[in-house]
């Protein structure tokens, strides 16, 4: 019924060779300069092994699972383009309007791979991903806000279903909830996923460490669901690629960054992508040893996530 279970890296000369089929244009296409500009730009990113991005990784986890069998499925309002013209995963002819999609002439079927921009119904779009995930668990399936606070018009499904369905039903549902988040946007329902209501639909219990044995760790399974909110491109391709790849299923809610998905300090080396043990990272040690105090000079250590991290670090540059 699901995914073998591994880990979640890939060979990084298989990654290169995905890398090249979906970031190659053909030349009978007109595209706009700066489209061609941003694929040229990935594909010299994974060959070079170097500052990859967040939209280089997602398309290697899409892609990667595509190779492996598995489906793809993403939509919502602006999916295709990506709320910040990040994704580009659908392609404009600039004479003729006629469409060009990367990674369904990439996958084994053109069916197996599913972009779609969906109308301003959070509700109802929702609502049918949640089920298509349970019917389709080798799917991975996405869906994505403009916006994060845009979930607001879908609560009903995110609590009735989402956060409890399994607990009602047994019925587990593999679904990700991309919520772009963070306080550097434009106002009402352009700045934040309301992380809070998420974290208060969670059934962990927030006193209780689980043992993190490799062997033994079942938290993850115990819960109702994941939330999290990544540093890096590399944590995010993990992800992905973990909700296909293990013989259980869970919903996993991403605070979608905005300011990191262009940020040149939070990029991944492709050597993090590869088979050699890769895994999701629940913590990274300091990035940059050689900038910290003396251990009896330390007088507060913050344990952080996503965007503020950098924020933290630049401040921290600038105090020397």
């Amino acid at each position: 019924m699901f995914g073998r279970i591994k880990d979640t890296g890939v060979d990084v000369g298989i990654l290169r060779e995905i890398s090249d089929q979906i970031n190659t244009l053909p030349e009978k296409y007109t595209f706009h300069p700066q489209i061609k500009k941003i694929y040229e730009a990935r594909r010299k990113s994974v060959q070079e092994g170097k500052n990859i991005d967040w939209a280089t990784a997602e398309a290697l986890a899409w892609a990667s699972l595509l190779k492996e069998g598995f489906h793809v499925r993403i939509s919502g309002q602006d999916v295709e383009r990506g709320t910040f013209s990040h994704r580009h995963c659908v392609l404009h002819d600039q004479n003729s309007f006629e469409t060009f999609r990367p990674l369904k002439e990439f996958a084994n079927q053109p069916e197996d791979f599913i972009a779609k921009n969906s109308h301003l119904s959070e509700f109802g779009v929702l609502g049918f991903e949640y089920g298509y995930s349970i019917a389709s668990p080798n799917t991975l399936n996405m869906w994505e806000a403009q916006f994060g606070d845009f979930a607001n018009e879908a609560q009903v499904v995110i609590d009735q279903f989402i956060a409890s369905g399994e607990s009602k039903w047994q019925l587990q549902s593999g679904l990700v909830l991309m919520l772009p988040h963070g306080y550097d946007g434009q106002g009402p329902e352009h700045s934040s996923a309301r992380l809070e209501r998420f974290l208060q639909l969670m059934d962990d219990h927030p006193y209780i460490i689980p043992d993190m044995n490799k062997e033994r760790r079942v938290q993850v399974q115990r819960t109702n669901m994941q939330i999290v909110n990544l540093t890096t491109p590399v944590n995010y391709f993990h992800a992905l690629r973990r909700q296909i790849r293990r013989d259980f299923r869970k919903p996993l809610i991403v605070m979608s960054p905005k300011k990191l998905l262009k940020l040149r300090e939070a990029q991944s080396d492709l050597e993090e992508f590869g088979s050699e043990g890769g895994r999701f990272r629940r913590a990274y040690d300091e990035a940059l040893p050689e900038s910290v105090k003396a251990p009896e000079d330390i007088k507060r250590v913050v344990i952080c996530s996503g965007q503020v991290y950098y924020d933290l670090i630049k401040e921290r540059e600038k105090r020397g």
